[in-house]
């Protein structure tokens, strides 16, 4: 049996952010974690700046520079105009049963 890790309040992260958010609000934030990471390795992948990207999209520097970080919910539009050039897009694809 695997033994919780705590933090010095006497709560995990899991465990906080469970009592904070309902599990679409977390299920909403974990795809725009994954999908930024997703969008952030590709571009390093490519050896592609953020600024080659804004000349490769028409996406401005700023604005790639504050999805990356995660600081800014991107319009649906700007993420596509973002992936394109790096080879990606978007699917819709079924939840897993856990998920539902």
């Amino acid at each position: 049996m695997r033994k919780k890790t705590s933090s010095p309040v006497g709560h995990s992260w899991e465990e906080v952010r469970k009592e904070l958010f309902t599990p679409e609000e977390l299920a909403a934030s974990d795809l725009r974690v994954a999908l930024i990471g997703e969008l952030i390795e590709a571009r390093q992948e490519k050896g592609i700046s953020q600024k080659q990207l804004e000349e490769m999209s028409g996406v401005k520097q700023p604005v790639i520079a504050r999805m990356e970080t995660g600081s800014t919910s991107p319009q649906l539009d700007t993420v596509l105009k973002v992936l394109l050039p790096l080879g990606k897009t978007l699917a819709i694809v079924p939840l897993k049963p856990d998920c539902e």
